[in-house]
């Protein structure tokens, strides 16, 4: 591993921009520079020098700068991002599961925040918040025109303040205000329970610093009260990825010892790498290998891998990996397709550039960029379909995503009609009262995919989806 800190990267810094990241951290820069183009760069000064001394007021020369970084990076795909020195430090806190922010995970809609999920017992959770919401006002800020980065920052502040957010429920069809008091969120990434005898159920909602060692707590409780599990649940959905290294570790949980897990490729020769499930992939220095205190029978245990839209990066490695050795059926939902990789540099003691450097691969050498991790077993969200699959994001809807790289990308001609359908759908949903609209708790008795889970591991039959299809990678406009 040398001497670069290999992170995937959860970005922890109050709401998660999208899917998160998955990065490598490095030290130091690579060595050396391509060769600059000096006409461009004489243009770029020259277009510096008559905005300092035409333009209409005086503007800040280190301002401008910053600015003509950020543009330059984000122009590339939705995960490049430059962090001048407060969103580096939130950056580098982010990866520890602790933050003080108000706990949710985002992405960017029509040019508005997107709530893609209230992280679980944080102050946007207790507040209401729920997935699909859109934030339209943050304070006295309009969210219309902001980058997530900068809308990060307005939601980010010192603990007990307190940040205003204007909220539009698109199912219900009303705008109203939500008062939140940012605090340290402290997040519990792993939850388990024994749902019947013989079968049991753990969820990782994000992959972080503590998610290996809790991982392991839970398994040992499931097997201290179960000690012939017939079968176990891991419940990825929603789970927006996190910290590589938890991803191989969680993956090696289940996997023979050495197999491949997961390989990334780019243009620098770091960037070509093949993680095993093997201690030196995923061990921390100077602590001991937590799987060692696993059973050994957690390597045969029949398994299921939940995951839907919301899975994305760190947990599409893992489902990618154990699909791929058939060591699980994975159920649910296409993923989200996060399948790149951001190496993060530092620029000087406190600004750095996140940049998307290398591609991740299945073990079977799939790309998991804009295509995601199709199930074995495609299952409805509910008994009663999945009517609103059509209108949620993914990887793919991104403005400037990155392709897979693996032949070309196709458009799907029956994308609109559904989405047009899914909205029409979403009309009449909206005149049922709040509590028929709640979706079912995930791990609960009326969790319908966690059901056909379950009929899964004990042979019996399971109710396929009708409906959804493998979404192919769209063609993005040029």
């Amino acid at each position: 591993m040398g001497q670069k800190l290999k992170i995937a990267g959860w970005i922890s810094i109050g709401a998660v921009a999208g899917a998160l990241t998955t990065v490598q951290l490095q030290a130091v820069a690579r060595g050396g520079l391509a060769p600059l183009p000096l006409e461009e760069l004489q243009q770029l000064a020259a277009v510096f020098g008559m905005v300092k001394t035409d333009y209409v007021e005086p503007v800040d020369e280190k301002k401008l700068i910053t600015d003509a970084i950020s543009g330059m990076v984000a122009s590339l795909d939705p995960h490049s991002v430059y962090f001048d020195k407060k969103s580096f430090k939130e950056f580098r806190e982010g990866t520890s599961g602790r933050f003080v922010g108000v706990g949710i995970e985002i992405s960017q809609e029509d040019g508005l925040v997107k709530v893609v999920s209230p992280i679980e017992g944080s102050p946007a959770d207790r507040a209401g918040l729920k997935p699909n919401d859109l934030i339209t006002r943050i304070d006295d800020t309009a969210v219309k025109g902001l980058s997530l980065n900068e809308a990060v920052k307005k939601m980010r502040g010192e603990p007990k303040t307190k940040v205003v957010l204007m909220i539009f429920r698109k199912d219900e069809n009303r705008t109203f205000p939500v008062t939140i008091t940012r605090e340290e969120i402290r997040t519990q990434s792993v939850r388990s329970k024994v749902i019947e005898p013989g079968y049991a159920w753990i969820r990782l909602s994000q992959f972080q610093e503590r998610t290996v060692d809790d991982f392991v707590v839970k398994l040992e409780q499931i097997y201290k009260q179960e000690p012939n599990l017939k079968g176990l649940v891991l419940d990825l959905r929603n789970d927006p990825g996190g910290l590589l290294d938890a991803a191989v570790a969680v993956s090696a949980a289940f996997l023979p010892a050495n197999v491949t897990v997961v390989s990334t490729d780019g243009q620098l020769a770091e960037s070509k790498f093949t993680y095993k499930a093997a201690p030196e992939f995923y061990q921390r220095r100077s602590a001991a290998d937590p799987l060692k205190r696993l059973p050994a029978a957690i390597k045969n245990v029949p398994l299921v891998v939940l995951v839907n839209e919301g899975s994305a990066s760190a947990s599409e490695i893992v489902a990618g990996a154990l699909q791929d050795h058939k060591r699980a059926i994975i159920m649910g939902n296409q993923t989200f397709g996060k399948g790149s990789v951001q190496t993060v540099r530092p620029l000087g003691p406190d600004t750095g550039l996140k940049l998307t450097t290398a591609r991740y691969f299945t073990p079977t050498g799939k790309s998991i960029q804009a295509k995601g991790i199709v199930p074995d077993v495609l299952v409805d969200d509910t008994a009663g379909g999945s009517p609103f699959a059509a209108l949620r994001t993914r990887e793919a809807d991104l403005e400037k995503h990155l392709a897979s790289g693996q032949g070309a990308e196709v458009k799907d001609p029956g994308r609109e009609k559904a989405r047009e359908e899914a909205l029409k759908r979403l009309e009449e949903e909206s005149k049922k009262s709040p509590e028929q609209r709640r979706p079912p708790e995930f791990g609960s008795d009326k969790d319908f995919q966690l059901a056909q889970a379950l009929n899964q591991l004990k042979g019996r039959p399971v109710l396929v989806s009708k409906t959804i299809v493998e979404r192919k990678e769209e063609k993005k406009e040029n």
